[in-house]
């Protein structure tokens, strides 16, 4: 039986305000589509401009520098999916080994890894950008993915779930059976443990798209920016150079870089959801 919960009117108001403040930022950045930068300055903020200023935003965005805008947004879907993809197999396989083995100084080693997740991740860019440039990855894919792949939240997160979702008897009886490591692992373990993939891949796909800071220092070529990158670049040359500010564009830009994300959450909402709470709940 479900309970229900009932608010109080002070309650309901309380959450109404916290809606409201968490929605306005999301609600500017829509309706400033519709303005060019006279409007943004000089009408009521939170209401619509005209639908001819969206189109000539678009027609901004989608041509300018020969439509380079397109190509930052291939870049941020290309680094996304990678990072979260690989974030996904590399949390997994690693939180299986620290649920299923045993071997020396295993929880040392497993605290020193959670212990990453306190060290800044802009005192780590130097030092990454001096290895992606020993091994010649500077000014590629690979000087973004690659330092992503890392996710020692991922990591804590698989290994509560493969403790709590994979059963001991079904690994004794998977190698009874004579089923190697790799089918137990990919055939039998993943399946079981697929809400905690779906959380993970969703983190790392939220945290590799709104990523800025690591692009920025291994990468210079405009072709391989990323949409957060692009943009701010767009920023500050078009209020540098002495050109007209390109703030409504930006803002179409930046709205349009939304989507994806609200996509990932109201498609994985269900399994992400359902992935924490089991998580809390078990771990």
């Amino acid at each position: 039986m479900v309970r229900r919960t009932h608010f109080t009117p002070l309650q309901l108001m309380a959450l109404g305000l916290f809606a409201l403040y968490s929605l306005l930022p999301l609600w500017w950045v829509f309706v400033t589509m519709f303005k060019d930068n006279g409007q943004l300055f000089s009408t009521f903020g939170l209401w619509f401009g005209s639908a001819s200023h969206l189109a000539e935003n678009w027609h901004t965005l989608v041509t300018r520098e020969d439509g380079v805008f397109t190509r930052w947004l291939i870049n941020s879907v290309l680094y996304a999916t990678a990072t979260a993809l690989g974030s996904m197999v590399v949390s997994a396989m690693a939180g299986y080994a620290f649920s299923i083995y045993e071997f020396t100084a295993k929880n040392a080693l497993f605290a020193l890894i959670l212990a990453t997740i306190m060290v800044p991740g802009t005192a780590l860019v130097l030092p990454l950008f001096l290895m992606m440039q020993k091994l010649g990855l500077l000014n590629t894919y690979w000087a973004v993915i690659l330092p992503a792949l890392a996710n020692p939240f991922g990591l804590y997160l698989m290994r509560l779930f493969w403790d709590s979702g994979f059963p001991r008897d079904v690994r004794e009886a998977a190698r009874i059976d004579g089923a190697g490591e790799w089918t137990t692992f990919w055939r039998l373990g993943l399946p079981l443990v697929r809400g905690g993939l779906v959380t993970v891949g969703l983190f790392a796909f939220v945290a590799a798209w709104n990523n800025f800071f690591l692009p920025l220092v291994v990468v210079n070529r405009s072709d391989l920016f990323p949409l957060t990158l692009g943009l701010s670049v767009w920023n500050q040359t078009s209020s540098s150079s002495g050109q007209e500010p390109l703030y409504t564009v930006i803002v179409l830009g930046a709205f349009i870089s939304i989507l994806p994300l609200l996509i990932a959450f109201l498609t994985l909402g269900r399994y992400w959801q359902g992935g924490l709470s089991s998580g809390a709940v078990k771990g």
